[in-house]
């Protein structure tokens, strides 16, 4: 059976109609120097756990969301839309 993802806008959908594009991180400042920007570009955690990332419905509405994943069950907690993320929130 596919996992679903609860979308916002399109209510639960299969994971097969998402992409994932990779972390929700901060950005730096635009004047940060550039061993931020190497750390921001190149180094990344691997947590266990709850993480944000970044999910285009790509089969679907063609929003983009973030979602509250959890690294070691790949349960969904969350989605929001990315726009704007207090507009709505959808948990599966």
């Amino acid at each position: 059976m596919a996992s679903l993802v609860p979308c916002p806008h399109c209510g639960q959908r299969p994971k097969e109609e998402f992409t994932i594009k990779g972390a929700a991180l901060t950005r730096p400042a635009a004047d940060a120097d550039a061993s931020d920007w190497f750390d921001y570009v190149y180094l990344r955690d691997n947590p266990r756990g709850a993480y944000q990332e970044y999910w285009h419905h790509t089969s679907g509405c063609r929003r983009w969301l973030v979602l509250t994943r959890d690294t070691l069950t790949h349960e969904v907690a969350a989605s929001r839309d990315a726009a704007d993320g207090s507009r709505s929130e959808a948990r599966p």
